[in-house]
């Protein structure tokens, strides 16, 4: 379960700060304008918005510029990102560094964000069940660690671990499972892939990517089966 008690000592002591010392936030417009996506694409339009384990807080800083009326709220127990954070309040926007799960929060959205969170969380069903009861509606982003190419390179998972903290891998299916489980009715769901970034120049990750992409467009579900790279977009209620 996902508490101060328990939050892994990688997000606590400076470690996981120190392997991504921008918190991802990098990636913050790219994942706002998936949500935006999910969003419109099956005419959500919430008043109220909160995130669990938001990061730095830059994917509420991005969705507020599209989202005027609205009012974000981001929960953040990691004392490292929360102090980046408090950097993006704004009207409207807020910052807690707080468990939203916890008894004693008896708040209630319109839509909950749960964007790359449930692959870090030890008890994760434990978890999916207490968000269940936070939001009418709630948007998970879910890496698709679970490939072919991932079972073939092992390293790759356990870089992913050691680097970012996934501990949980999934495929679609089980993804969708799990989510189903806990108790979630599956509105919609799509998958994405992050566009290469300066990092990814090389060759090999060219030749990758290009192979990626061209399958996608035959096949999305195989794509992601086989190549990897992948996370997908699920809207629940």
């Amino acid at each position: 379960m996902l508490s101060k008690e328990t939050l892994a000592p990688l997000y606590q002591q400076g470690a996981y700060l120190e392997c991504n010392p921008q918190w991802h936030a990098e990636d913050s417009p790219w994942k706002a304008a998936q949500i935006l996506r999910a969003l419109q694409k099956n005419g959500l339009n919430p008043r109220t918005v909160a995130e669990v384990g938001c990061g730095a807080g830059e994917i509420l800083c991005q969705l507020r510029l599209h989202l005027p009326e609205s009012e974000f709220v981001g929960y953040e127990l990691s004392p490292d990102a929360f102090r980046l954070c408090q950097t993006r309040q704004a009207p409207g926007l807020t910052y807690r560094n707080d468990d939203p799960l916890s008894e004693m929060n008896e708040d209630f959205y319109d839509l909950l964000l749960v964007i790359d969170v449930i692959e870090h969380v030890e008890d994760c069903f434990s978890f999916l069940r207490k968000c269940r009861q936070k939001a009418k509606n709630t948007v998970f982003h879910i890496p698709l660690d679970l490939s072919v190419q991932t079972i073939l390179r092992p390293q790759a998972l356990l870089e992913e671990r050691r680097r970012v903290g996934h501990i949980h891998y999934f495929t679609k299916e089980t993804a969708l499972a799990c989510l189903t489980e806990a108790g979630y009715r599956i509105v919609d769901c799509f998958h994405t892939c992050k566009p290469m970034g300066e990092s990814h120049r090389r060759i090999s990750k060219k030749i990758i990517n290009g192979s990626r992409s061209l399958l996608h467009s035959v096949n999305p579900d195989f794509a992601a089966r086989l190549l990897g790279g992948f996370s997908l977009m699920v809207v629940t209620e």
